[in-house]
């Protein structure tokens, strides 16, 4: 079983497990499948807004397709989670790519 397959069983039977929607978002994107990559990415903030690494993410997602304004979007919403759960060295990088995209 390929691992889309198999993330995507795993969130058949939990919905909100972060740790594979987050492994789901990537294989996406490692597949060359950006908008079902940021698809993932949206649920699972929105199921657990303090998932850091889902937003920094996202947001390279999103600039590398030419959407800046929704990556530096993307960003912000990272920074306050990142200041929520104390993650500097996240808060760090994207405040970086965040400056590149002129946010």
């Amino acid at each position: 079983m390929d691992r889309i397959a198999l993330l995507s069983q795993v969130l058949e039977q939990n919905p909100t497990d972060a740790f594979a929607r987050y492994g789901l978002a990537m294989a996406y994107v490692a597949e060359g499948k950006p908008e079902e990559a940021l698809n993932q990415f949206t649920t699972l903030t929105a199921h657990n807004p303090d998932y850091v690494p889902a937003y920094q993410m996202s947001a390279q997602t999103l600039a590398k397709l030419g959407r800046s304004d929704e990556a530096i979007e993307r960003l912000k919403s990272g920074l306050e989670a990142a200041a929520r759960t104390g993650n500097q060295h996240a808060a760090s990088e994207m405040q970086g790519m965040l400056d590149e995209l002129g946010g």
